[in-house]
């Protein structure tokens, strides 16, 4: 039998509580699962990747079939020098489908042998998005239902230095 390896890539700034619950799913689904904090253009990160792998490897620790790295590599190609078979990919809503769907066919086209796998975010966390939680954060807003507790104080320590 063959290890089955899965990738779950993302800006992770930060990782949220939603972001957690599919890493924790996916974790129970695949033989290893690699969590890839990625680089997006069109974002302004909050916190670099090293220290956005370093708050997943911290929230992730009892889950031992889950990797956390960073890379710049397209991720066709990141998934096949990892050896991964599948994409994981968690979507809220069907605006997130459609652009999700056109990544997993380009995907397909420069990886043949990778498939795209979409988890649907619990009801509970169908609304969190990174971004959403940085703006509620700027308000100062109680963020236990949004972000893992291992993250709030960094994140809150971010905001205030970017003040």
């Amino acid at each position: 039998m063959t290890m089955k390896t899965a990738i779950y890539p993302g800006s992770f700034d930060p990782i949220t509580l939603g972001h957690l619950n599919i890493i924790r799913r996916a974790a129970e689904i695949f033989d290893h699962l690699i969590v890839c904090v990625g680089y997006n253009s069109k974002k302004n990160p909050m916190f670099t990747a090293e220290e956005r792998v370093a708050l997943i490897r911290n929230v992730t620790q009892d889950l031992p079939n889950v990797e956390v790295e960073a890379s710049d590599e397209l991720l066709a190609h990141y998934a096949a020098r990892k050896g991964a078979c599948v994409v994981v990919k968690g979507l809220r809503a069907v605006s997130d489908f459609e652009s999700e769907f056109t990544m997993s066919m380009i995907n397909k086209k420069l990886n043949p042998n990778l498939d795209t796998m979409f988890l649907c975010a619990e009801e509970k966390y169908m609304y969190l998005s990174s971004s959403a939680v940085k703006e509620l954060g700027i308000y100062d807003v109680e963020l236990s239902d949004f972000l893992p507790s291992e993250v709030i104080e960094d994140f809150k320590a971010r905001l205030n230095a970017r003040r």
